[in-house]
């Protein structure tokens, strides 16, 4: 969305009350004072948290419930739809009583929501980030603080991989993992099951592709040219991204022309179900594969997204974070309180940490977090260990929500037949350009 129509849809929505009481807002978190966040649960006011990650939803709820019970500050936990965060976002915000919690995905998505953002510089929530490289600053201001990172790979069904006579340890590089693949497909109808789930293109799916795996492609190409962003990507390594993309569509549970309507849910469904030895989803989906009548720990193993480039001996899991915290300058002093104290209690308190820990299965980044039970994180970290290097996240750099979508819609074309590898491409190399020059120009 271009910053034009963006802050036309705003003053559209928005009543004049409220932005006049925007206007009247200190941006500098000097109104909290010395006190801000400190986790006495001094607020008199209320949180309202609009929350992004679909998959803690209900740790969340639980979690604003047990600080209500010990407080007495209602907080409200608010989460949007797979897809729809910054739809759901930008009507709230316009509401007489919006949250005051929310969340931008990186420097890109902060510049559309920056003139909302609290200046955290000098709160106590700030100083219990392990890094400063957690905290999402414009120029002085810290507008955003980094809460969770996670990783993402290709998560590995065991059981199933060695009754197709293979291990983890078989699958090194790209071609090892087509070689792989392309074998279980050729024995399907024999084992019993496919190589990959179903890449599915629904809203609830796409993101997958459109922006964690065109993260691969990204992140060879910054690491080749030295770079950490760009206004003009040159695509390098889409072959590679074609390359695994065919695999996993053409070594799947369902012909690639059906993948326009299949879901993340179906996604996972077939892997809980043992129709895929393959997945390819984060350490977030955890408490979705283990547990009662699921998977346990010994079945499951995160390995790289491998596309044929770099040291592939040598290359971890995709590792980092898009998910920063900022609270809402436009929300009431009391709120804006109540928040900073809600944030500084999740982070610091035994409760709090407990449930991002376990509940959520978060690695967070302050220094009173515990350690989480999540396998995949410690699979990371035994990566990490065995001095692979994780592959960072890039795709907070793609230019904006639109790219992402012609990029989704171009790759279900591809899958279906009805569009072309070169509409792929120019969708992530002139869609980037324009983008960028819309929304930067």
């Amino acid at each position: 969305m271009s910053k034009k129509i963006f802050a036309l849809a705003l003053a559209a929505a928005m009543t004049l009350s409220l932005l006049a009481g925007c206007g009247g807002k200190s941006s500098t978190g000097s109104s909290t004072g010395t006190s801000a966040g400190n986790g006495g649960n001094t607020a008199t006011g209320s949180v309202y948290y609009l929350n992004f990650k679909p998959e803690q939803g209900d740790a969340w709820q639980a979690l604003a419930k047990a600080y209500t019970e010990e407080t007495g500050v209602p907080v409200t936990v608010v989460t949007a739809a797979s897809g729809t965060y910054e739809q759901n976002l930008m009507s709230e915000i316009a509401k007489s009583n919006p949250p005051t919690l929310f969340q931008v995905n990186g420097p890109v998505g902060l510049a559309n929501w920056k003139d909302y953002c609290l200046d955290l510089t000098g709160s106590d929530v700030l100083g219990q980030l392990t890094s400063d490289a957690f905290a999402l600053k414009e120029g002085d201001a810290t507008l955003g603080i980094a809460y969770v990172v996670e990783s993402y790979g290709i998560i590995a069904n065991k059981t199933l991989l060695a009754q197709a006579g293979y291990s983890v340890d078989d699958i090194q590089s790209f071609a090892d993992l087509k070689k792989v693949a392309e074998d279980i497909t050729a024995r399907k109808d024999e084992l019993g099951f496919a190589a990959f789930s179903s890449a599915g293109m629904d809203g609830s799916s796409d993101w997958r592709f459109k922006t964690h795996l065109a993260n691969l492609p990204i992140y060879f190409e910054y690491q080749a040219d030295g770079i950490g962003t760009t206004d003009a990507i040159k695509g390098t390594y889409l072959n590679n991204y074609k390359d695994i993309f065919d695999l996993y569509i053409n070594n799947s549970t369902c012909d690639p022309a059906l993948l326009s309507g299949k879901t993340g849910d179906d996604s996972r469904n077939e892997f809980l179900a043992g129709e895929a030895v393959f997945f390819q989803n984060g350490s977030w989906e955890y408490g979705n594969l283990v547990g009662e009548g699921k998977f346990s720990d010994d079945d499951l193993q995160m390995i790289p997204i491998y596309i044929g480039v770099g040291d592939e001996a040598n290359q971890g899991l995709c590792t980092g974070t898009e998910n920063y915290w900022c609270v809402n300058n436009s929300a009431k002093e009391e709120d804006i309180q109540a928040t900073l104290d809600f944030m500084y209690w999740c982070v610091t308190s035994e409760k709090g940490t407990k449930a991002m820990a376990e509940d959520m299965g978060f690695v967070i980044p302050f220094k009173a977090a515990q350690d989480s039970p999540n396998l995949f994180v410690k699979q990371d970290a035994a990566y990490t260990a065995e001095g692979k290097i994780p592959v960072s996240w890039n795709f907070p750099t793609m230019p904006s929500e639109n790219w992402k979508n012609e990029l989704g819609n171009a790759l279900t074309a591809y899958a279906a037949g009805t569009g072309s590898w070169d509409d792929v491409v120019s969708k992530f190399v002139d869609g980037w350009a324009s983008e960028y020059a819309a929304l930067n120009g």
